[in-house]
């Protein structure tokens, strides 16, 4: 993310629960792919979550940008 959403997503946060729900979801999820990306090779299962992780975390990031372009737009 650019640094000028990650700024907004700052200021919102306080204000916005859904919005904080997600930004804490998209961390979560950042954090697990991290270690599973740190891994050399992973089972059939593992490989399966991380794409499960990475559909979750792109579904997270367009409900965020959604969010934070109605707040640009106001």
């Amino acid at each position: 993310m650019e640094d000028t959403d990650l700024q907004l997503i700052r200021k919102l946060i306080p204000k916005d629960k859904e919005l904080k729900r997600l930004w804490d979801e998209h961390l979560e999820y950042e954090e697990k792919l991290d270690q599973f990306n740190k891994r050399r090779y992973l089972s059939t299962e593992e490989e399966i979550r991380r794409k499960e992780l990475q559909k979750l975390k792109l579904q997270g990031k367009d409900l965020i940008e959604e969010i934070l372009r109605r707040y640009r737009n106001e």
